[in-house]
């Protein structure tokens, strides 16, 4: 990797204002500031989000199923041949062209 890269992937980890140059070069007494915010921020692993909406319902986390898309397809399937034969199959019912 190259120098810059590294410097800009690790550019986020150290806020600019507490980690400035003359402060992190100083002795480990003058890092007080830095070791107290890093020590603020939270532990552990991240909280579970909160699932909401059709997808999160359906499709994520451990009830995920097909069976929307399935419905769907049926639904679709049914409103198509209904308007078909309502369009056109019906006068074909009893009469051949």
């Amino acid at each position: 990797m190259h120098a810059s890269l590294v410097r800009r992937s690790l550019a986020g980890l150290i806020p600019p204002k507490i980690a400035t140059p003359g402060l992190v070069s100083g002795d480990a007494s003058a890092l007080g500031p830095l070791v107290s915010f890093y020590s603020a921020l939270p532990k552990g692993p991240a909280p579970v989000p909160a699932m909401r909406g059709l997808k999160a319902r359906f499709f994520s986390g451990k009830n995920a199923s097909a069976a929307p898309v399935v419905g769907l397809i049926g639904g679709l399937f049914l409103i198509g041949y209904t308007l078909d034969y309502q369009m056109h199959l019906k006068h074909h019912k009893n009469h051949a062209h």
